[in-house]
C-alpha cells in the first residue's frame, strides 16, 4: 500500500513538472519558430516552421540598424558587468571584513534603497541627467544600472563572505600582507563563484530593459535592442512581427552562451550568497 502511494506521489510530481516544463518552453520554441517562418504575421506562424527561410534574418540587418542597436547593448552590458563586479565586489568585502564608523548606518540604508525599482525616480533622473548634459548618451544607462544594483548586489556578497572563514585574512595579514593585498590576493580568488552570478545578471539587464532607453535615448543610432525591436511592431502600419521574432532569438544567444557555461558557479554563487547574515 505504501509502495503504491509513493508511486502515485511520485508520478503526480512529475506530471506538474512537466506540465510546467510544456508551459514555459512551448512560448519559447513558438518564437524560435516564428522566427524562420514565411510572411510578417505571428498568427499564421507555426512552432516548426514548413518552409524554414532566413529572409526574416536578412531584412533585420539589411532594412533596420538591429547591428547599431546590437552594439550599444553589448557596449553598455560589458561597461555595466565591469562596473557591477568591481562597485560590489569592494563594497561587499568592506562591509563583511572591516570596522568601521556607522557600518551598520551603511548597511541599514543600502537594505532600504534596494526596496525601491530605479524606474520610480524618473524624473530625477531625467533633470539630473539634463544639467550633467548626459541624455542620449548610453554611458547614462551604464551609471543607472551600476549604481541601482548596488544595493541588492552588495548583501548578495556580503552573505557570501560571512561563509568565508576570517582566518583566510587573519593568515595573510600575518604573512605582511596589507587590506588591499589580502583583498585581491585572498579573497577574490574566493569570491569568483559570487562575482560570476553578480556579472551574468549585469549583463542581462541591459538586454532586457525598456523603460529606461526609452525614456534617455532619443537618438536611433544610440538605442538598444529592446528599444529598437518594439518599434518594429509598434503601431498599426508596423506588422514585422517575424523580423521581431528573428531579433528576439538573436537577443538570448549571448545570455544562453552565459549560462551554459557558468551555470555551475551561478548555482554556487546564488546559493552560497543567499545568506545575508
Amino acid at each position: 500500500m505504501e509502495r503504491i502511494k509513493e508511486i502515485i506521489l511520485y508520478t503526480g510530481i512529475y506530471m506538474l513538472l512537466l506540465l510546467v516544463a510544456v508551459a514555459i518552453l512551448y512560448p519559447v520554441i513558438w518564437i524560435v519558430g516564428s522566427a524562420f517562418n514565411e510572411g510578417s504575421s505571428l498568427a499564421s506562424s507555426t512552432a516548426i516552421p514548413r518552409h524554414p527561410t532566413l529572409h526574416n534574418f536578412v531584412r533585420l540587418f539589411e532594412e533596420t540598424d538591429y547591428k547599431k542597436w546590437y552594439m550599444n547593448t553589448l557596449m553598455i552590458a560589458v561597461l555595466n558587468m565591469i562596473a557591477s563586479v568591481i562597485l560590489t565586489g569592494t563594497m561587499g568585502y568592506v562591509f563583511a571584513r572591516l570596522k568601521f564608523a556607522g557600518k551598520r548606518f551603511g548597511l541599514l540604508s543600502i537594505l532600504i534603497l534596494q526596496m525601491f525599482p530605479s524606474f520610480m525616480g524618473l524624473i530625477a533622473i531625467y533633470v539630473l541627467f539634463l544639467n550633467f548634459g548626459l541624455l542620449n548618451q548610453p554611458l547614462a544607462l551604464v551609471i543607472i544600472y551600476g549604481a541601482g544594483q548596488i544595493p541588492y548586489n552588495t548583501w548578495l556578497v556580503k552573505g557570501y563572505l560571512k561563509n568565508v572563514p576570517l582566518s583566510l585574512d587573519e593568515a595573510a595579514y600575518i604573512d605582511g600582507a596589507n587590506k588591499l593585498q589580502t583583498y585581491i590576493k585572498i579573497i577574490l580568488p574566493v569570491m569568483f563563484p559570487i562575482l560570476t552570478f553578480v556579472a551574468v545578471t549585469q549583463f542581462m539587464v541591459p538586454w532586457f530593459d525598456f523603460i529606461l532607453p526609452s525614456f534617455l535615448i532619443t537618438s536611433s543610432d544610440k538605442k538598444t535592442l529592446a528599444v529598437g525591436l518594439y518599434e518594429l511592431i509598434n503601431g498599426q502600419a508596423n506588422n514585422n512581427f517575424t523580423m521581431f521574432a528573428a531579433g528576439s532569438v538573436l537577443v538570448a544567444g549571448p545570455v544562453a552562451i552565459l549560462y551554459l557555461f557558468l551555470q555551475k558557479y551561478l548555482v554556487e554563487g546564488l546559493s552560497a550568497g543567499a545568506n545575508k547574515g
